[in-house]
């Protein structure tokens, strides 16, 4: 598994060479796997999607009953197996003053060894084999994976299962998580992240008092107070066989899946937990900014708002296209980018997102199975100079107003939608994401992602895709949070509509210094009182 640094914490003790030499020697194997073996692919070298045989049980929820849980398998004749053990469980089901502990009892499991064998001797074990076992949690998912060659399976699958049927709880590794998990919290986000500090805020600020109100990782006051008994109940109520999704992909024998049945099988019977129904939080009309205090050398940005419109959703599709047009995820090609960044140099890059998209600045493509019931449109501002804060929020808000008002081209429709069309078979090109996909198009009741994306990008129009701005982008409740130091002079500059010139280091085109004018004085329709400084030390507090 691809390590996600930032879904969790992470101590010294995996930033061994022997864990780096690890992590190399196993994407050697799994890439050389993938070119030399593969998976089934068309003429044009694409991963074919999954058939209706390998979605065994893919869009069926069975009934709850002992040993039942539904899977999702993509046998192909790689020598690699990849395992995505999802439980519908995550954050948004931490009880009320314990927020923090389904992270935990994920960690707990994937890194706190089993009752047979401690973590170290686990670690030790997969050395030889060249491979790891890692966990992603989210509000609605958790998700364990990993992969092996074939080879290894029986003894791989043996440790894992271990670990997660029969987890060790030993007061040791709990007291090295918690502590992990308040460190991730207190020093690597709040202390040293202004991107993803900022962006994370902003979700908390949308759903404050909501089960989605939480950073992931919980609040350091809740993560503080947690006992191993807390772990322990958590995870006899939720990892049950009626939360459980079994991914499996790679050329195991058909056989293996019979014994992963009956072994998992063997989890306690409960239904499943209730997908989070309620409906998003409604904020009160108006713009709110909050700007975190904070030492550092640039200004941060982060907005948005929610929307009424998931993966399954019938504006999905068109929303991906508005959403990639505007700030496509690393894209040099999309609209902000173009605009904030080549034409006025004043960041590093400028993106827009219609799903939760974590880590974002540490690579190119989302982690799958991030699945959430609520979504928000969020605009990522690249951290700027200080000096250029009050401008660029104020271009950012400019050029927002100015999709939702002018909506897109025929000309940008039709070029954006030929690129998804192409994106998507990146986006599931190996054997983890495409599996990873499928468990997400399950949890989203829709086809597999690519034929799903396919057939719905070729019926659009660019008259369904300027309607859904209008019904989804159109809002009056826009929420800000912006990471800076001068946090007083900031707050003054916007609740004044003080003038903003940006000043350049060289000469720049009389039809962008014109605009510049405009944007310059650009009015920021806020109240004083919705402008408020938050001090850092009290973020995820």
């Amino acid at each position: 598994m691809r390590p996600n640094l930032h879904s969790r914490p992470t101590g010294a003790v995996r930033h061994t060479m022997r864990a780096r030499a690890l992590g190399i020697l196993c994407l050697l194997v799994f890439v050389f796997s993938q070119v030399a073996f593969g998976q089934d692919r068309d003429r044009g070298g694409r991963i074919k999607p999954p058939t209706a045989t390998t979605r065994t049980m893919s869009q069926k929820r069975p009934r709850a009953g002992a040993g039942q849980f539904a899977s999702v398998l993509q046998p192909n004749r790689s020598p690699l197996v990849t395992f995505r053990i999802l439980f519908m469980t995550g954050s948004a089901f931490d009880p009320e003053g314990k927020e923090g502990v389904a992270a935990l009892t994920a960690a707990m499991l994937a890194e706190g060894g089993s009752r047979r064998m401690s973590y170290e001797e686990i670690t030790n074990a997969f050395y030889p084999m060249a491979t790891s076992f890692g966990f992603q949690i989210d509000k609605e998912m958790t998700v364990f994976s990993g992969t092996t060659h074939l080879d290894n399976l029986d003894r791989y699958y043996s440790i894992i299962s271990q670990m997660l049927l029969d987890p060790g709880f030993r007061q040791e590794d709990f007291t090295r998580l918690k502590t992990d998990a308040i460190n991730f919290l207190k020093v690597s986000l709040r202390e040293a992240n202004d991107e993803e500090l900022g962006k994370e805020q902003l979700y908390n600020s949308i759903y404050a008092g909501d089960p989605y109100g939480h950073h992931n990782m919980g609040s350091l006051a809740a993560l503080e107070r947690l006992t191993l008994d807390d772990v322990r109940a958590f995870y006899r109520q939720h990892y049950t066989t009626g939360n459980l999704v079994l991914g499996l992909a790679g050329g195991y024998p058909a056989t293996f899946v019979n014994k992963v049945r009956a072994d998992f099988g063997k989890l306690p019977a409960s239904p499943s937990n209730a997908r989070m129904s309620r409906p998003n939080p409604r904020l009160a009309p108006g713009m709110r900014i909050e700007i975190i205090k904070r030492d550092t050398r640039s200004t941060g940005i982060s907005l948005g708002f929610p929307i009424e419109a998931t993966r399954s959703s019938a504006d999905w599709p068109a929303l991906a296209v508005v959403a990639s047009y505007f700030g496509q995820h690393r894209s040099s090609n999309s609209y902000l980018y173009q605009r904030l960044r080549e034409l006025r140099g004043l960041n590093y890059g400028d993106y827009a997102y219609i799903e939760y998209f974590p880590r974002g600045m540490f690579q190119f493509a989302p982690d799958p199975n991030l699945g959430r019931s609520r979504q928000i449109f969020q605009i990522w501002i690249r951290p700027v100079e200080p000096q250029n804060g009050h401008f660029t929020l104020r271009a950012a808000l400019y050029e927002y107003d100015k999709l939702v008002r002018e909506g897109m081209s025929k000309e940008t429709f039709e070029a954006t939608r030929a690129f998804l069309l192409k994106n998507i078979n990146i986006l599931t090109s190996t054997q983890d994401a495409s599996l990873g996909y499928a468990l997400d198009s399950r949890y989203y009741n829709i086809a597999d992602f690519n034929t799903y994306m396919r057939e719905r990008l070729s019926r659009l129009t660019l008259e369904d895709v300027n309607s859904a701005i209008q019904r989804h982008l159109k809002s009056d409740r826009m929420r800000i949070v912006m990471v800076t130091k001068d946090a007083e002079g900031l707050r003054d500059a916007i609740i004044n509509n003080r003038p903003s010139p940006i000043k350049y280091n060289a000469p720049k085109p009389d039809e962008i210094l014109n605009e510049d004018k405009v944007i310059q004085e650009y009015r920021i329709n806020v109240k004083p009182e919705d402008v408020v400084i938050v001090p850092v030390e009290r973020v995820f507090q």
